[in-house]
């Protein structure tokens, strides 16, 4: 038996030996084991697997790319002992690292845990990890040899016609091409296809109670403009859930008002421009111009605004609130920022726009305070309807914007122009009168008491994958991990080319399985606070607003 194992390990040998490049393999492995160092967010093993069977994949790409270059470049080969004595030497160095990996492992996927107070590990995934690793890369491996054999063949054929180099550019040509093509139409756009109806049928689904509400403020009422079978799933939560009247004054003990809440779905029109109108029709209907504070809210990419962040604003003021939002889109946020950003910047401008055009021909003294609000990608396209037009022809309140995307490109050129000295997870920007970030600890004090007219929050974790994630990650060690480090990021985390970007990739579409306060979960506190200095609420002190926090906890 025992002789039967080293003859199938001898095979095995063989078959790598022949059938796979060693520096390949070497570099393959190296790039595995920077794959199982801790990233933003802790992983399962399934996603861990993949993940580091990419890495591997990718590893193996680049060890036979540095191949391919001596032979190119004509470098002499070791002399057959040297050669086996060098591979015996680095096959020691690189199980030693894959050991000491292995062995590391469950330690830095418990140092995020721990972070984000989360049960910790019990057990090692290793086994696991390495499984599907090693099946993940074999087929991507297979995939890219395919390709090749492609090029092979048409270039065999070119070569009948063209001089050899000509052929050989050409054919490489016409294979991206192909693959372009094959991937893009028959995986790429069918899976997204895929994946929009599902979420289309998810956002149609109807649950048990989601029945028309008898209030006739409400949107989808009997008095209401809005049909309620055009909205989808989450905007009947966002009408149904939201806190009543009495609930407000059960916990405020004064008299409140019947928070509005408008929400136009996709099914209403076919452009957002029509549906921008149905909108401001209905919140012209309900009264919502007669409130003392009137809110535009972008939802996120599957048409949800979290309750934490719209509840909270409507027991600051006591129920005298307006909050109007319409959908684009049903795919997740993570997903949507993949294809389609631009829906929600056209959707979030064509709403404010009919909104903002109607409230400025409102006397002054009259009109609500008008501020903007959106979480996620919802930010990412609110944030452009503060514009310097804006600002210099009839300037609004202000917003609370959470959660910002990586594109955000206000967010961007203000953390990249922050003053010296902040974190990039946690900017001071100028003298702090206009633009505050904050975190799960309230930061907004930091910047004392100069708040001007106008006040925009950013509220963001340094753990989230979302707004800190960035093609440049590939060659570029990021501004957060520079410098002081976030209070929820793990102290082993370390940045390599290739390898970090690809581990953030693997954690946006995990950007909110983590406890509330981390990642891509704001929690109700930080909201609290990031409205309170925004609104400035009346009639309300410390005591009241850690009173308001504990109510949300409970």
């Amino acid at each position: 038996m025992n002789k039967l194992g080293i003859r199938l390990l001898q095979s095995l040998g063989d078959r790598l030996r022949t059938r796979f490049s060693y520096v390949g393999l070497a570099f393959g492995t190296l790039f595995f084991c920077a794959s199982v160092t801790p990233s933003l967010l802790p992983r399962e093993f399934i996603v861990q697997g993949i993940e580091s069977g990419f890495a591997l994949a990718i590893g193996y790409g680049v060890g036979v790319f540095f191949v391919w270059l001596a032979q190119l470049f004509e470098v002499p080969q070791l002399p057959p002992t040297w050669e086996r004595m060098s591979k015996r030497v680095i096959t020691g160095c690189v199980g030693f690292i894959v050991v000491v990996t292995l062995y590391r492992a469950t330690v830095w996927q418990n140092s995020i845990r721990e972070l984000m107070e989360m049960s910790p590990l019990e057990t090692v995934y290793a086994p696991y990890v390495i499984l599907i690793a090693v099946f993940w890369a074999w087929l991507l491996v297979m995939a890219a040899r395919l390709v090749g054999m492609g090029h092979g063949y048409v270039d065999r054929k070119l070569k009948l016609y063209l001089p050899p180099r000509v052929s050989n550019l050409l054919s490489i040509l016409i294979v991206i091409v192909i693959v372009f093509t094959v991937t893009n139409r028959l995986v790429i756009r069918q899976l997204l296809n895929a994946a929009n109806q599902a979420f289309l049928e998810i956002d149609q689904r109807v649950d048990d109670g989601m029945d028309p509400p008898a209030d006739v403020l409400a949107s989808g009422s009997a008095a209401s403009l809005i049909d309620w079978d055009t909205i989808g799933r989450q905007g009947k939560n966002f009408i149904l859930s939201g806190p009543s009247a009495q609930e407000i004054q059960g916990f405020l003990g004064r008299s409140t008002k019947q928070p509005i809440r408008v929400y136009v779905g996709l099914g209403a029109f076919d452009t957002p421009e029509e549906r921008a109108q149905l909108a401001l029709d209905e919140l012209i209907r309900a009264g919502g111009f007669d409130r003392s504070i009137l809110v535009v809210a972008n939802p996120t990419g599957t048409g949800w605004l979290q309750p934490e962040a719209v509840d909270t604003l409507e027991y600051l003021h006591a129920g005298d609130t307006a909050i109007v939002s319409m959908q684009y889109s049903y795919l997740p946020s993570w997903m949507t920022i993949l294809v389609d950003t631009e829906g929600s910047r056209i959707s979030a401008r064509a709403l404010f726009s009919k909104v903002y055009q109607y409230w400025r021909r409102i006397p002054a003294e009259d009109r609500p305070d008008l501020y903007l609000h959106g979480l996620s990608l919802g930010a990412f396209g609110s944030e452009v309807c503060a514009d310097l037009f804006i600002l210099f022809e009839d300037p609004i309140q202000g917003g609370v914007w959470s959660g910002p995307p990586f594109p955000s490109s206000h967010w961007r050129q203000i953390t990249r122009d922050r003053n010296p000295g902040s974190p990039a997870w946690l900017p001071s920007f100028r003298d702090g009168r206009m633009v505050r970030f904050t975190a799960r600890e309230n930061a907004l004090p930091r910047e004392g008491e100069s708040w001007g007219a106008m006040r925009y929050v950013y509220i963001q974790h340094a753990s989230d994958p979302m707004t800190f994630f960035s093609p440049e990650l590939l060659y570029e060690k990021p501004a957060w991990l520079q410098g002081e480090r976030g209070p929820d990021v793990s102290a082993y985390l370390t940045w390599y080319p290739v390898i970090t970007c690809l581990q953030i990739a693997f954690d946006l579409p995990l950007a909110t399985s983590v406890p509330p306060g981390y990642g891509h979960n704001i929690a109700a506190p930080s909201y609290i606070d990031a409205w309170y200095d925004v609104t400035q609420p009346s009639d309300w002190n410390s005591a009241d607003l850690k009173g308001l926090k504990e109510h949300f906890a409970e």
